[in-house]
């Protein structure tokens, strides 16, 4: 199976809540490698650019409202099946539907302060990576527990 990158975002809401560490310590206990990451107030313009499949929705301008209210943390991350394992991770985008132990349901409340984003599908990865992320911002390198964590 090939390594998939996948963008994840710590919304302003887990930002603000200092729980940027305890989110990125469940990605990468996960086994989940950080190969990109950066503290941003995103722009309006990268906000529309990321949410441009919900223009027209009437809850787009809350979202564009939100995502720049404040910092977020902007994170590529990789691994076999990044995807799934990240979106598992996560939980269910309703923190009321998400099962213990995932981010959303251990420390969300309501889907509009769900905490994280995590792209849901390898093509939107790629695109939401682009949004967020120069190419130089990136740096893939080999972690020697790779070995203890995919088996070959």
């Amino acid at each position: 199976m090939s390594v998939e990158q996948t963008l994840i975002l710590v919304k302003p809401d887990g930002v603000q809540r200092g729980l940027t560490g305890e989110i990125i310590n469940r990605l990468e206990k996960r086994g989940l490698q950080i190969v990109g990451a950066k503290l941003i107030h995103p722009t309006r313009a990268i906000a529309e650019e990321h949410y441009q499949e919900h223009v027209g929705k009437p809850f787009y301008e809350g979202l564009i409202e939100f995502i720049t209210s404040g910092p977020v943390l902007a994170m590529v991350i990789q691994a076999e099946r990044a995807i799934a394992i990240s979106r598992q991770t996560m939980g269910s985008t309703d923190p009321a539907e998400a099962a213990p132990g995932t981010i959303r349901g251990d420390l969300g409340l309501t889907v509009g302060r769900n905490l994280v984003h995590g792209s849901d599908s390898a093509k939107r990865g790629a695109e939401e990576i682009r949004i967020w992320f120069d190419e130089s911002e990136i740096i893939n390198f080999e972690q020697t527990m790779q070995p203890w964590i995919i088996e070959s």
